[in-house]
């Protein structure tokens, strides 16, 4: 009794065992043919199958099920198919087409027959279909893969601008708001503690373009700039970044950077800018702000390039913003107005602290510009 009852449960959990791997199999295909990693036949045959159910809803109820259906099939396998296996689908299609204009009727007979008009309407949108086919052919990346590619690509932008701590009595925030309301931007921050966590290091570029145009270069740029802060010297930075860019080439290959060394012991800083906007800082004694502008030409311009330091000191209370044109720069505007207005703004937070100030401060200067816009705050706690 015993020895039956082990070797039913022993047949129990193999047949467990087995559907456990028969549905992590399953899952794991479904992920793959998701990721754009699996192969599309499953669609092949999915889409097979729906031609003939709608030829024979056609000819069964032509008013309820038109001729022009066929095109439902025809538009999703542009989007899921392979181009070898969208010809397929469309061979197909274009039997059904027959079959139903044979059992139908000529067209001048009555409504829902197979008019020329549906057989360009079902052409041109298997034109299209293999247009876009072919296009993920060449590109390499499945419809199913491109949406996530494009939200890792986001994600990989959003870590790398993403500031260290800071020691106590350091504060430090930052805002990016890309144009037009996309998720991509021009405008990024690499930033790094370097000797041991004592030096802050931040790097803020605004690359040539806007959104979209600009987001591809600007991963590639935070990706190579990242590499860099740290690995030399603060005064080599700027000139290796200018040599990266102008190994590259690209047309418009230009970029504006600002880059902070900051000894989070001591307070003292250095500004080294690269055609960027000046920085301007707050000295809580006397509540004034403080334009710091350093000398130095575009990145991607020309070899040979020298940035010239402008230095200074974070007291007690004093805050330092950092932030691309996109902030302050309006046509018709001098820049200099857009900077009075962000400062002017920015003295509202200065006696309940500038924590959760950033994202404010590009609402309210800056909340419908069709530009990237950064801002970069440190503040030293009094």
């Amino acid at each position: 009794m015993a020895g039956e009852r082990a070797e039913a449960e022993t047949f129990g959990a193999r047949l467990k065992k087995r559907f456990h791997r028969a549905r992590i199999g399953l899952r794991r295909s479904g992920v793959d043919y998701f990721r754009g990693d699996g192969s599309d036949w499953i669609a092949m045959v999915g889409l097979l199958l729906t031609i003939p159910v709608l030829a024979a809803v056609t000819v069964v109820a032509p008013v309820w099920c038109s001729p022009a259906a066929l095109v439902l099939p025809i538009v999703a396998g542009g989007l899921l198919l392979r181009p070898a296996n969208l010809l397929g689908l469309y061979a197909a299609a274009a039997a059904a087409l027959i079959v139903e204009s044979v059992l139908l009727g000529p067209y001048t007979e009555g409504i829902s027959r197979v008019t020329p008009g549906v057989v360009l309407t079902v052409a041109a949108c298997g034109f299209f279909g293999l247009l876009i086919a072919q296009f993920r052919s060449r590109v390499g990346v499945p419809w199913r893969r491109g949406g996530t590619m494009l939200f890792d690509l986001r994600e990989r932008i959003r870590v790398q601008s993403k500031l260290p701590n800071l020691p106590a009595g350091w504060h430090r925030e930052m805002a990016l708001r890309p144009a037009g309301g996309q998720s991509f931007s021009g405008d990024f921050v690499v930033a790094a503690r370097t000797h041991s966590g004592r030096t802050l290091e931040v790097v803020l570029t605004d690359v040539s373009g806007k959104g979209m145009d600009a987001a591809s270069r600007a991963l590639l740029l935070s990706g190579a700039f990242g590499g860099l802060l740290g690995s030399l010297p603060p005064h080599a930075f700027l000139p290796a970044a200018n040599g990266y860019l102008l190994r590259q080439d690209w047309d418009e290959g230009f970029a504006t950077s600002i880059h902070l060394v900051l000894d989070l012991e001591s307070g003292d800083y250095q500004l080294l800018s690269a055609g960027h906007l000046p920085a301007v800082q707050l000295h809580a004694g006397t509540g004034q702000w403080e334009e710091k502008a350093a000398e130095g030409p575009l990145l991607g311009v020309y070899d040979g390039a020298e940035f010239d330091p402008v230095k200074g000191t974070l007291q007690t209370g004093d805050v330092l913003m950092l932030f691309t044109d996109g902030l302050v720069e309006i046509s018709g505007r001098d820049i200099s107005e857009g900077i009075d207005r962000l400062t002017g703004e920015a003295d509202r937070y200065v006696a309940g602290g500038f924590r959760g100030a950033a994202w404010h401060l590009i609402e309210a200067v800056a909340k419908d510009v069709n530009d990237d816009r950064a801002l970069l705050l440190i503040c030293r706690d009094a």
